[in-house]
């Protein structure tokens, strides 16, 4: 488990690639100021982006369950999962708009998610 990233996975990178391609520009390195660190910060807008790995955040299309301490998995996941839903709400109190998306979604096509941030950040311009 000390291997696995917190940050800096691959579907992360392949999307801060694209958006970078896409003349986007964010922030990092500011986790510890926000509620459940978010992975890629747009300050003007006030957008968090989040990469949730579908393992650990229970994915309803790729997540697994392993069979090896199964409840434990099922309470971490839906520790998980929890968090996730209180982190979100802590950062809409704070005036931050939330972006989750998947990494299964990242992987497959960077450029929607690109969009979907572009969306995003042209309403608070209007």
């Amino acid at each position: 488990m000390s291997r696995v990233r917190r940050s800096g996975t691959a579907p992360e990178l392949a999307l801060r690639r694209a958006l970078w391609a896409a003349g986007l520009r964010y922030r990092l390195n500011m986790r510890h100021r926000l509620p459940g660190s978010p992975d890629i910060l747009f300050v003007g807008a006030r957008l968090a982006v989040f990469v949730d790995g579908c393992f650990w955040h229970g994915c309803p299309e790729h997540g697994t369950q392993p069979k090896t301490r199964a409840d434990f998995w099922a309470q971490k996941i839906a520790r998980n999962r929890a968090r996730d839903v209180e982190d979100d709400a802590r950062l809409r109190a704070e005036g931050w708009r939330v972006l989750r998306v998947w990494e299964h979604e990242v992987t497959a096509d960077p450029s929607a998610i690109v969009e979907r941030v572009t969306v995003l950040l042209a309403e608070v311009t209007r």
